[in-house]
């Protein structure tokens, strides 16, 4: 049974909503950033790297989002230029906001930390009037990403991307992306994570995302199965929630669920994992995979990109994901 259509006549097949920003990844690992001298700028912002991921994938790909009118921002769209993704709706913001700053503080494999610098950013500038109805019309899936919904008017922004995919039958993808620092508390998160959540055909999110969005419901304790059948009532035929290195779990409608595969791997840093795991993930599923397969594929991908330094750069190749897979089945 086939859960997922996408509408092969649209000319787009993806388009990513919200954040872009920057990642400062520390040289000098394997020590506190109060003792890290040099940082590699990368591009960053989870909805960016998915997108990107599914660009290196040879998905025709696009962005909505908006942009700093300075040179980390001119780096940002010029980087998403040479990785074949459509910027004709990436905006220049004229407000004197800024690019969202990451730094990355790596001490251990698994000990990773974020320093975030979001204040005035430009990507939570982005307005309604910034979301074309045609272009989202044109193409089989979009992905909005938690953080997005954080403030005003990106949160309203992305609301009316949601309103214009499911009038012209596009897939919907929801990010959890809970990054507790962008918001006033968890009571405002979980009302509008599961406002947009119900608008969405494939969640995906940890177990840790999950228990937010239930602030305010009366579960005992977190169930996996309890959190996905909630979803079903709405819009969503497929709800995955990652249990990190537990691996992860697909629950969909038809009332089957599918154990995700985990690939071994020489760990840099534990970021950029779940971008690369979606990227993969959804990649499979929009060629018409099954679940297990695209969820295999998905995992691979992460194990590639957590082995890396970056989060962008490292966003894996059809080929090398393959021969991941291929040697882990030797």
């Amino acid at each position: 049974m086939n859960l997922l259509n996408f509408d092969q006549n649209k000319k787009l097949d993806f388009i990513g909503v919200g954040r872009l920003c920057v990642d400062l990844n520390a040289n000098e690992i394997h020590r506190p950033m109060e003792e890290t001298m040099t940082f590699t700028k990368y591009v960053g912002g989870s909805p960016a790297n998915i997108t990107i991921g599914l660009s290196r994938l040879n998905m025709k790909s696009g962005f909505i989002g908006r942009i700093a009118d300075d040179q980390m921002g001119r780096f940002i769209k010029q980087y998403l230029n040479n990785n074949n993704i459509d910027t004709s709706n990436v905006i220049t913001d004229k407000s004197g906001s800024v690019t969202g700053l990451a730094f990355t503080e790596i001490k251990s494999p698994t000990d990773c930390s974020i320093l975030m610098y979001r204040d005035n950013v430009a990507d939570l500038k982005l307005e309604p009037n910034d979301v074309s109805e045609e272009y989202i019309k044109q193409s089989k899936a979009i992905l909005i990403s938690g953080t997005a919904l954080a403030k005003s008017p990106s949160r309203e922004a992305v609301f009316l991307a949601l309103q214009y995919a499911r009038k012209h039958g596009v897939m919907v993808f929801f990010d959890v992306d809970y990054r507790p620092y962008t918001w006033e508390s968890e009571q405002e998160t979980a009302i509008f994570y599961n406002l947009a959540a119900e608008k969405c055909d494939v969640i995906i999110g940890t177990r840790e995302e999950f228990d937010m969005m239930e602030k305010m419901e009366n579960y005992e304790k977190s169930d996996d199965w309890v959190t996905a059948k909630k979803w079903f009532d709405f819009n969503a035929k497929m709800v995955v929630i990652k249990h990190g290195a537990d691996g992860s779990i697909a629950y969909a409608k038809d009332g089957k669920s599918y154990t995700g595969s985990v690939f071994p791997a020489k760990i840099v840093k534990t970021f950029g994992a779940g971008d690369s795991y979606a990227a993969g993930f959804i990649y499979g599923l929009m060629n018409g995979w099954q679940v297990n397969k695209a969820m295999e594929f998905g995992s691979a991908a992460a194990s590639i990109v957590i082995s890396s330094h970056s989060c962008s750069d490292a966003m894996p190749t059809y080929e090398q994901i393959s021969s991941v897979i291929d040697n882990h089945n030797k």
